[in-house]
């Protein structure tokens, strides 16, 4: 089992990626070992000994996601105003090719607030914490520090959330979009 002192194996990191996707497609809530480790080409034993518990390989995999998630907000920073890294966040949300990994996120967001003390612990906590840092670094300097600042970005990633599941959930690209539009108005 990898700690973070040591290096996951190849073999270790075949399988975290393996049982991600796996995870894409299934979700988290019913995972049991025995059908997923058949179904990436392995057995309950090795994925226990790898990941030393259920929890633990829920943990890897969330970890997983969140290299997702931050590489999304990589691809956002930088992208100009609050509203122009609005319109960024929203185009990568919306993308259809990205529902898979929205839904886990998702998932695991609901699952940490009902769950705190489960393997998803602070999942939700630190996704809003790393999504308002994304918007603050789009404010203005002398804005990004005041309440004014704090609503901006609250808001947007309200709306965000919101469009999201709202998409996710019914497919009406064109009401997500045209909401997501007009938060970013209200933003500007």
């Amino acid at each position: 089992m990898a700690t973070a002192t040591t290096t996951p194996s190849a073999r270790e990191l075949e399988l975290v990626e393996a049982a991600y996707a796996y995870v894409l497609e299934y979700g988290l809530s019913d995972l049991s070992l025995r059908p997923l480790a058949s179904a990436i080409g392995s057995s309950p034993r090795v994925l226990l000994f790898l990941f030393g518990s259920k929890d633990g390989l829920v943990r890897r995999l969330l970890e997983r996601a969140r290299r997702d998630e931050l590489a999304v907000l990589e691809q956002c920073r930088g992208a100009g105003d609050l509203g122009d890294t609005v319109r960024q966040v929203w185009k990568w949300l919306s993308t259809p090719k990205h529902a898979a990994v929205l839904r886990l996120w998702v998932e695991a967001y609901g699952r940490s607030l009902t769950d705190p003390d489960g393997p998803w612990g602070d999942f939700a906590r630190t996704s809003v914490t790393d999504w308002l840092a994304i918007f603050a670094r789009a404010q203005p300097a002398e804005i990004r520090p005041t309440p004014d600042g704090e609503a901006q970005r609250t808001l947007a990633l309200a709306g965000l959330r919101g469009a999201m599941l709202d998409l996710i959930a019914c497919g009406d690209a064109d009401r997500a979009d045209d909401a997501v539009a007009r938060l970013i108005r209200a933003l500007d």
